[in-house]
């Protein structure tokens, strides 16, 4: 841990112990840390009305190893006959492995780890070498009837992955991480499910040097969780990156897919457009593991043009003044920026204590200018394609949001600093929650005209519940509406109540009339609230692809999508212990 220095919380420096709790629900690099700084953490103590304590509680930090549980009732020839399949050496059985892969890196995880509660684990973990490999293994699964997960890059919020009926976990990130083809004529890329986010980027940035082409590209696709998501991730469950409102959502990238499925290999055609029945790739994005196992995909790529960027960076003096320039600069068909997104005015005053502006001479400037703390809305943004569209957009994006009340301080380096840090903040979240404040995340989708209303709904459950901080943004824009990403913190006192939390504000989104998730996906936690979303022929459509593509309920059972829900999960009750 870090040296203390005055009241400075001991933060811990160190990379996680092998084999331990924390190697588990630590975030990305174990190597890799980002500390609250002071302004930060004195802000944060004046409105949780809690002070952190110098060190945290050693047995809430997860240092201690995994135990080794019993095995699960699973026949030993089942082993014997996948591990032929897939070759001893990938198959696992040690309680870490299995932890790992049915945990993933939402909030519910990372409290039941720091307590030490292991539940819903499968029997074993295969990382199969081949698409052909994981077709025998579907098969088998499916004839003997045994419950079968996906792992691929470990970041789902939503207990995506959860092996609540135990079974097997296919893990696609160790072997099915190849790029296949790339296509500089049609401007594609085909990459197995497993492969990283920096993996497939970095060798479209390297095309010339890796497959002999003219130009450098770039998938264009960069999440929050990038550096530690795959491909297949993305695909089933409707990712959107930071940049998405000039490159499109992971749905607008992709060509073509290839599954595998219990009733055969299912592979659609890399068609640009087509007009032959309903888009298959369309049905299949987004099912989150229930009808299928992702093995490859094809997408569209960009030329990668770095040196035509244009970023930008606007003060508003209301959330309202920001969220009418991001809708006149959409509807306007002048171009759509690629980054582009507005903090409303309690994200903005964290910002510029984490970015070190507050209390500096632009801070004054801006209070006697009108944008006074916790109400001025920062937006930023950027630009990119060809020079000269990078140019006259940003011109444009310059005079609406003059029109619309906007101080320009693009001059200040706040996008770049942004960019620079974007993948390194959810290392804070350990440091937090080391010291007993959880920072969670919720999103939704809506149309301009419903934003407001969810927005004031979502902030009132907040405040009614207790939580003391609610930062709110907009970074995924379109011409006919937006999604909103609320940001919660609040003080652990149980996992019961921070799930009261949780699904209080998520019953708030649906209400308002939001989309339950714009994202993240459904998962097994938000299953619930889709199902009420959906109106009955909806839920039949659903249903009815489950039982053709899985007809013995095999892929991902246990309430993905709300297609199997246990009684606990349909009354919002699981998971309180």
């Amino acid at each position: 841990m870090c040296p203390v220095s005055g009241s400075t919380p001991r933060w811990i420096e160190t990379p996680p112990p092998p084999g331990s709790f924390r190697a588990i629900f630590k975030w990305g690099d174990p190597h890799t840390f980002k500390h609250p700084n002071a302004g930060l953490i004195r802000l944060l103590q004046e409105r949780l009305g809690v002070r952190l304590k110098t060190d945290p509680s050693p047995q809430w930090l997860g240092l201690e190893p995994v135990p080794e549980l019993p095995p699960p009732s699973f026949a030993e020839h089942h082993l014997r006959a996948l591990a032929d399949m897939v070759g001893a050496e990938n198959l696992r059985c040690d309680t870490f492995s299995r932890v790992r892969a049915s945990y993933g890196a939402g909030m519910v995880d990372q409290l039941r780890l720091r307590l030490g509660i292991l539940e819903n684990l499968p029997a074993a973990v295969l990382a199969p070498r081949t698409a052909e490999d994981v077709q025998a293994v579907v098969a088998y699964c499916h004839s003997h009837r045994i419950p079968l997960y996906v792992y691929g890059g470990g970041s789902t919020v939503t207990r995506g992955r959860e092996a609540v009926q135990g079974g097997i976990t296919l893990d696609l990130s160790r072997h099915l991480n190849r790029i296949l083809d790339f296509n500089e004529t049609d401007q594609t890329v085909t990459a197995e499910a497993g492969i990283r986010g920096p993996d497939l980027e970095k060798a479209l940035n390297e095309a010339p040097q890796r497959f002999g082409a003219k130009r450098r590209y770039t998938c264009g696709h960069f999440p929050q969780s990038f550096e530690y998501s795959s491909l297949g991730g993305w695909v089933v469950t409707r990712s959107a990156g930071q940049n998405s409102t000039y490159y499109g959502k992971i749905e607008d990238l992709v060509l073509a897919q290839d599954y595998a499925t219990p009733v055969g290999r299912l592979k659609t055609p890399p068609y640009p457009r087509a007009a032959i029945g309903p888009d298959l790739d369309q049905i299949m994005i987004g099912s989150e593991g229930a009808y299928g196992v992702l093995l490859n995909a094809t997408l569209r790529v960009f030329r990668y043009q770095p040196e035509n960027t244009r970023r930008f960076a606007f003060f508003f003096k209301s959330w309202e003044q920001g969220q009418a320039a991001m809708r006149e600069i959409l509807q306007s068909e002048a171009g759509a920026p690629s980054i582009f997104r507005l903090s409303d005015g309690d994200e903005t005053e964290v910002a510029m204590h984490m970015y070190g502006l507050a209390g500096t001479p632009v801070d004054g400037f801006l209070t006697r200018l009108g944008y006074r703390p916790w109400e001025r809305c920062l937006l930023i943004g950027s630009c990119d394609g060809e020079r000269g569209f990078t140019a006259n957009l940003q011109r444009h994006i310059r005079a609406v949001c003059g029109d619309h009340g906007g101080l320009n301080l693009s001059l200040l380096p706040i996008t770049q600093r942004w960019e620079r840090e974007r993948f390194r903040d959810p290392y804070l979240r350990e440091d937090l929650l080391d010291f007993g404040v959880i920072i969670d995340t919720l999103e939704c989708a809506g149309t301009w005209g419903q934003l407001p209303v969810i927005y004031q709904e979502v902030r009132t459950t907040a405040r009614n519940c207790g939580v003391p901080l609610v930062m709110t943004h907009i970074s995924h824009v379109y011409p006919q509406g937006a999604n909103l990403y609320f940001i919660f913190i609040l003080p652990f006192t149980s996992i019961s109540d921070y799930l009261d939390v949780q699904y209080a504000l998520i019953e708030a989104i649906r209400t308002s009339g939001a989309a339950v998730s714009h994202h993240h996906g459904v998962g097994k936690q938000t299953a619930p609230w889709l199902m009420e979303q959906l109106d009955a022929t909806s839920r039949g459509v659903l249903q009815a692809l489950k039982d053709y593509f899985d007809p013995h309920h095999i892929l991902n059972p246990g309430g993905t999508l709300g297609l199997d829900m246990i009684p606990e999960q349909a009354e919002k009750r699981w998971g309180k212990v």
